[in-house]
C-alpha cells in the first residue's frame, strides 16, 4: 500500500522538475457554492496535466538497467505524453499503447514527445495485454497509467501542494478514472486534514468506481461513452481501488452536458481552457453534486489537452442547446 512517507519521497523527486501549479479562486465560485474553493490548475503542468508527476516520479524511481530497457504504457492521451515526456527527460524511450481514436492533439503531443505509439480499438481489443506483451517482447517496464505505487505517490503531491497552497480544507473534489490522482490525493490529504471529505467525480456514463465502492469490490462496465476520454475506464485498478475504500472515499457523477458547463465557465471566469476530463471535478461543484456550504474546498482542475476545434464545437453545442426551445427536439446533442 501507497502511504504518507511515498508521496514524501515523490515531492523530493518532483521538486525543481513538475510545476508548482497555482491555486486560483473565484469570487463567483465562492458566491454561487457559499464555499470558499481552491482550484489546482494542473492543466498548467508540464504536458497539460497532474499526470506528468506520477509518470516522471514512476520513470525516476527505476534502477539504471530498467531505465535503460525503456518503459510502456497504454492510455487515451495524458499518461502517454506524459511517461513520453519523463522518459526523454530521464535518458530512456517509451512505447505507448493508444486507441485509434484518441484525440489527435494528443497523439501528436506523445509523438513530439519521442513516444512510439501502437494503437488499437478500444471497444475490441484489450490495451493492458497488448502492453503486457510489448514488455515482454522488448524488455520494457510497464509503467500503468494509475495503478502503479511510484504513480500513485506523485499523483498525490498534487494534494500536497493545493494544502500548503490553501491551508487545510474540508473537503476535496477530484476527477476519477482509474483512481490514481484520488488515490495519491486522498493519501496526502489525509495525512494532514484526517477529516477531510474526498469526493471524486466520474462521468455518468461510466461509474465504475462508484458502482465498485457501493459493491464492496471491484466491478467491471463497457467502455463508456462520454466526451471525457481520459475517464473512459472500465473498472477501477486493483492497487486504487483498495485505497479509496480505506479512505472512504465518496464518488458522484456528472453529465456530458455538467462538464461542458463547466469547461465553459473556466474559460470565462478563470481563462483556462480546460479538457473534459479535467473539467469534472468542477463540473460537480457547479452543478451542486456536493454539498460545500460554508467549507474550505479544493477541487483539481486535472487537464487541459484539447484540440482548439474540439473545444469549440463542445461550447458551441453547448450554446446551441441553451438556445433551443423548451421540448425542442433540434436541439444538438454533444459530440462524443
Amino acid at each position: 500500500m501507497v502511504d504518507a512517507d511515498d508521496v514524501a519521497r515523490a515531492e523530493a523527486t518532483l521538486a525543481g522538475v513538475a510545476r508548482r501549479t497555482p491555486a486560483l479562486s473565484s469570487d463567483a465560485l465562492d458566491a454561487a457554492t457559499g464555499a470558499r474553493v481552491a482550484l489546482k490548475a494542473e492543466s498548467l503542468q508540464h504536458t497539460g496535466s497532474f499526470k506528468f508527476r506520477g509518470a516522471y516520479h514512476a520513470v525516476a524511481s527505476l534502477t539504471d538497467d530498467e531505465r535503460r530497457a525503456g518503459v510502456v504504457t497504454y492510455s487515451s492521451g495524458n499518461h502517454a505524453g506524459a511517461l513520453a515526456e519523463a522518459a526523454a527527460r530521464l535518458g530512456t524511450s517509451a512505447v505507448i499503447v493508444m486507441p485509434h481514436d484518441a484525440p489527435a492533439g494528443k497523439v501528436a503531443a506523445t509523438r513530439e514527445a519521442g513516444g512510439r505509439i501502437v494503437g488499437y480499438d478500444r471497444y475490441r481489443e484489450d490495451r493492458a495485454a497488448i502492453a503486457a506483451d510489448l514488455a515482454e517482447r522488448e524488455g520494457r517496464v510497464l509503467v500503468p497509467p494509475f495503478d502503479h505505487p511510484a504513480v500513485i505517490a506523485g499523483q498525490g503531491t498534487v494534494a500536497a501542494e493545493l494544502w500548503e497552497q490553501a491551508g487545510p480544507l474540508d473537503v476535496l473534489i477530484v476527477c476519477v478514472g482509474g483512481g490514481g490522482l484520488a488515490a495519491g490525493c486522498a493519501i496526502a490529504a489525509h495525512a494532514r486534514s484526517p477529516a477531510a471529505r474526498i469526493v471524486g467525480v466520474e462521468p455518468a456514463a461510466g461509474d465504475d468506481v462508484r458502482r465498485s465502492l457501493a459493491a464492496g469490490h471491484r466491478v467491471t462496465i463497457p467502455v463508456p461513452h462520454t466526451i471525457a476520454d481520459g475517464q473512459q475506464v472500465t473498472s477501477p485498478g486493483e492497487l486504487t481501488f483498495p485505497l479509496l475504500q480505506a479512505h472512504r472515499c465518496e464518488v458522484v457523477t456528472v453529465t456530458d452536458g455538467e462538464i461542458v458547463t463547466a469547461m465553459a465557465f473556466a474559460a470565462r471566469e478563470l481563462k483556462l481552457v480546460l479538457e473534459p476530463s479535467g473539467a469534472s471535478a468542477l463540473a460537480a461543484l457547479l452543478a451542486g453534486a456536493v454539498d460545500v456550504s460554508g467549507a474550505r474546498v479544493g477541487v483539481t482542475l486535472s487537464g487541459g489537452n484539447i484540440d482548439l476545434d474540439r473545444f469549440t464545437g463542445l461550447l458551441t453545442a453547448l450554446s446551441a442547446n441553451a438556445e433551443a426551445p423548451a421540448g425542442s427536439d433540434e436541439a444538438p446533442d454533444l459530440p462524443v
